[in-house]
């Protein structure tokens, strides 16, 4: 399989400034994730985090780097790899950069790995929301292996 590289331009791996509201669109997507179906390549984990994270940054749409192209978990892990990642982490790292020392330091709005770094989610405070196949779930952030500086 062929490597893709991203573009240095995709390469965001440094916080951005927050659009002004940027507290109600975060609430907006929480009640929206809580009422569309989950759907692998467009209503996923990763794509429901990076496209929270354009809309609360006014950044780079880096999710249409995989936006549509897999329908199933399987789907997926072989994007991921067509695109350079070992991993769902080896991913955001790739995107976002190195993670925050600790999770402790993740702020609302800010990007955290799930604890067996099978989903990503939105810090919102003491709880990480994350979206799956059950709908979206809610865990202590304390519980979560990495967090990002949106």
């Amino acid at each position: 399989m062929k490597e893709t590289r991203l573009p240095d331009s995709q390469i965001i791996g440094e916080a951005r400034i927050r659009m002004p509201a940027w507290e109600l669109a975060l609430t907006q997507a929480i009640e929206s994730a809580r009422s569309s179906p989950f759907a692998w390549g467009v209503h996923d984990c990763a794509s429901w985090v990076f496209d929270l994270r354009r809309d609360l940054t006014g950044g780079e749409d880096v999710a249409a780097l995989w936006r549509g192209r897999y329908q199933t978990q399987r789907g997926a892990a072989l994007v991921m790899r067509r695109l350079g990642w070992a991993s769902l982490e080896d991913g955001a790292r790739t995107l976002l950069g190195a993670p925050l020392g600790t999770v402790h330091l993740a702020q609302r709005g800010d990007l955290v790995l799930s604890s067996d770094g099978a989903a990503l989610g939105i810090c919102l405070g003491a709880r990480a929301a994350f979206l799956g196949p059950e709908g979206l779930t809610f865990v202590p952030v304390s519980t979560c292996s990495l967090a990002w500086r949106v």
